[in-house]
């Protein structure tokens, strides 16, 4: 069962019975999620083998936690907000020169191996060479498809500070993409 395949009202309704210990409404949510939680844990990282280890933890702090979360209808937040925190965690306790990929330069941040699921090689490295905080929001946004509120709940920012900065990582992205779009266009003149 894909992420897509949950709607509203039964994703509140296996969060509920996972709350009251209800093992195979957390499988459920598992399955559902956890490729998607992977891809956004990837691709805040760079690093196939640390978004693995975050979102696994991620999911073990879920299942701890799960109890906690007061209203069923911002598990989906809260999911991706826990990676995100993991994530986070794991990459500074890695050696510096390994820590981001926003420490990369430019060139060596395109070129950076490309992760499977991506529709567009190219799109995936010119998203990799952009900053850590703007990928996340492309990301979220674009590819995890992520309103602009749930998105300001991961990244426990404002929403209008999510629409600007959106904006701005937008406007980034094309201006990447114009040397690229301009040379492959040469190219097949």
């Amino acid at each position: 069962m894909a992420e897509a395949d949950i709607n509203k009202a039964k994703e509140d309704l296996l969060v509920m019975a996972a709350q009251n210990g209800d093992i195979r409404a957390f499988e459920c949510l598992f399955t559902a999620y956890n490729p998607a939680l992977k891809r956004f844990g990837y691709r805040i990282c760079g690093d196939e083998q640390l978004a693995v280890d975050a979102v696994q933890e991620a999911w073990i702090t879920l299942s701890k936690t799960l109890r906690h979360l007061k209203d069923p209808r911002g598990f989906r937040i809260w999911a991706y907000k826990t990676v995100r925190w993991r994530v986070t965690d794991m990459a500074r306790k890695l050696p510096p020169a390994s820590q981001s990929l926003d420490n990369m330069p430019e060139g060596a941040a395109a070129a950076a191996t490309v992760e499977p699921d991506a529709t567009s090689d190219q799109l995936s490295a010119l998203m990799k060479s952009l900053p850590g905080e703007e990928r996340q929001l492309l990301a979220l946004f674009y590819l995890e498809e992520l309103k602009m509120i749930e998105i300001a709940g991961v990244l426990d920012i404002p929403l209008g500070t999510v629409k600007s900065r959106l904006n701005k990582a937008r406007a980034h992205l094309r201006e990447k993409a114009s040397p690229v779009t301009a040379t492959n266009t040469r190219s097949r003149q």
